[in-house]
C-alpha cells in the first residue's frame, strides 16, 4: 500500500484518523502500533513476523543495556549492544544480500548454487536502522531506555516513515512519544504538506518517470547526446520529486498525528558541490551514517589517513544500504572519491569559481551519479555511458528535439 494509492487516501487513511482521535491520549500508541502492522502486513503479512522478532530484540537489548549500566558493568552493556546490533544487521543482511552474495560467488566460482529468491521485507533497511540507533544511543545514555514495548513497537512500526523514511532517530521523538499534543493547527500544517508530497509523487515524478522509461530502452548504439542527456535529466528530476515527495507525506502525516519528524531534503539542487549537496539530500541517513560510523571511525579527527579510512568506509556502506546490486557499490565509492577530492584536492579551487559554475558542476556530477545508480546491468550501463558522451555518432536528430518540445513545458516546470 503507497500513500499515493486510492485505497491509502479514501479507506486506510480516513480510518485510521477516525481511530486514533476517537480513543483516549493514553492509547493513541497502541493504535498506531496496531495500524502500522495491518499497513505493513497488507503487501506482506508473513514479514510482519520478522518485524516484532526485530522490535523484540531491539527492545530487549535496549533494556539489558540500560540496566547493567545503572549496574556499572559496562562490559556486559557492551555485549549487549553488541549481539543485538549484530542479530539486526544479520537479519538485514540474510533478507537483502543473500542472493546477491550467492550470484557474486557463482560468477566468481563458476558454481550453481541455487538463490534463495526471498521477497525483500519492505523497509527493512529503515527500520533495521532506527533500531540499531535506539539500542547505541541508549548505551551511550544519549535517549532514555523505552520501557513500554508497546510505545517502542510504535516508534519502529510508524507507517508514515517506514517504507521511505525519513529514518527517524528515537532521541529526537522521545519525549513525542510520551507527551504530545494534536491540535487543528499540526493538523492543517499536516495536509498541507500532505497534498504536497503527493503533487511531486503523482504531478511531477510520474511524469519524469514516463520520459526516463521511454529513453532508458532505446538502442544506445545510435542515442543521440541530446537525448541521452534529456534521460538522465528526467530521472534525476523523477528521483528527487519522489523520494522528497514520499518525505513530505511522511513528515505531513507525522502532523496529523501530532509528531515532528525531522526534515530530510533542503533544496539540494541548489547546491554548488558535491559535499553541499550531500548535506541537503536524505538529511536523515547522512546524519544516521555521520554519527554511528564516521565519527566512531575517528573521521577527520586521526588526520588525512582517517578522513579517507572514514569516508571511504561510510560511502561503501550508503551504496550497499540502496541496495544489493554492483552499481549501488560503485555509486557509493564514486561519490567517496569525489568528496575526498573536493576536501583534500580541489574544494578551495571550487569555491573561487563563480556561482553558475560551481553549481554546474555539482549538476554534472550528481546527474553522472543518478546514471550509475540506475544501471545494475553493466553492458546497457556502458551503452548509456557512451551515448552521453557521443559515442551514438549524433549529438541530436529529430527524435531528439520531438523529445525537447513536446516536454518541454514539464522540464520548465520541473526545474521551476
Amino acid at each position: 500500500m503507497v500513500f499515493s494509492s486510492l485505497l491509502f487516501l479514501f479507506r486506510f487513511l480516513p480510518l485510521v484518523l477516525v481511530l486514533y482521535f476517537a480513543v483516549p491520549p493514553r492509547l493513541r500508541n497502541l493504535v498506531l502500533l496496531l495500524v502500522s502492522l495491518v499497513f505493513y502486513a497488507w503487501g506482506e503479512p508473513v514479514y510482519v513476523i520478522l518485524m516484532i522478532v526485530s522490535i523484540l530484540i531491539s527492545w530487549t537489548g535496549g533494556l539489558l543495556v540500560d540496566r547493567f549500566l545503572r549496574a556499572g558493568n559496562r562490559r556486559a552493556a557492551k555485549i549487549s549492544l553488541v549481539l543485538s546490533v549484530a542479530a539486526g544487521l544479520s537479519l538485514l543482511g540474510f533478507f537483502k544480500y543473500a542472493d546477491f552474495v550467492l550470484r557474486t560467488v557463482n560468477a566468481l566460482a563458476h558454481s550453481e548454487i541455487p538463490l534463495l529468491s526471498l521477497a525483500l521485507p519492505i523497509g527493512i533497511s529503515f527500520y533495521t536502522f532506527q533500531t540499531i540507533s535506539y539500542i547505541i544511543d541508549v548505551y551511550r545514555s544519549n535517549a532514555r531506555v523505552q520501557k513500554n514495548i508497546i510505545s517502542y513497537g510504535a516508534y519502529v512500526t510508524m507507517f508514515p516513515q517506514l517504507i521511505a523514511g525519513p529514518i527517524v532517530q528515537y532521541k529526537t521523538i522521545d519525549e513525542q512519544l510520551r507527551y504530545r499534543k494534536e491540535s487543528s493547527d499540526e493538523f492543517a500544517l499536516g495536509v498541507m504538506r500532505f497534498i504536497t508530497g503527493l503533487g511531486k509523487k503523482v504531478l511531477l515524478a510520474n511524469n519524469a518517470g514516463l520520459l526516463w522509461d521511454q529513453i532508458r530502452v532505446m538502442d544506445t548504439g545510435s542515442l543521440p547526446v541530446l537525448t541521452a542527456w534529456i534521460g538522465i535529466a528526467a530521472y534525476t528530476f523523477q528521483i528527487y520529486f519522489d523520494f522528497s515527495g514520499y518525505s513530505d507525506m511522511a513528515i505531513g502525516l507525522g502532523h496529523m498525528f501530532g509528531f515532528r519528524f525531522l526534515e530530510n531534503f533542503e533544496h539540494p539542487y541548489e547546491s554548488k558541490s558535491a559535499s553541499e549537496f550531500w548535506r541537503r539530500w536524505h538529511i536523515s541517513l547522512g546524519t544516521w551514517f555521520r554519527e554511528y560510523v564516521y565519527i566512531p571511525l575517528g573521521g577527520s579527527r586521526k588526520g588525512t589517513a582517517g578522513l579517507i579510512r572514514s569516508t571511504m568506509a561510510v560511502w561503501l556502506l550508503t551504496g550497499i544500504w540502496h541496495g544489493a546490486d554492483w552499481n549501488f557499490m560503485i555509486w557509493g565509492l564514486y561519490y567517496g572519491v569525489i568528496l575526498l577530492l573536493e576536501k583534500l584536492v580541489f574544494g578551495r579551487a571550487l569555491e573561487r569559481l563563480p556561482v553558475v559554475l560551481q553549481h554546474v558542476y555539482c549538476m554534472f556530477v550528481v546527474m553522472i551519479g543518478w546514471f550509475i545508480f540506475s544501471f545494475n546491468e553493466i553492458s546497457g550501463g556502458m551503452g548509456y555511458l557512451g551515448a552521453l558522451f557521443g559515442t551514438g555518432g549524433s549529438f541530436l536528430n529529430k527524435g531528439s528535439i520531438y523529445q525537447l518540445y513536446s516536454n518541454a513545458i514539464m522540464l520548465a516546470v520541473l526545474i521551476l
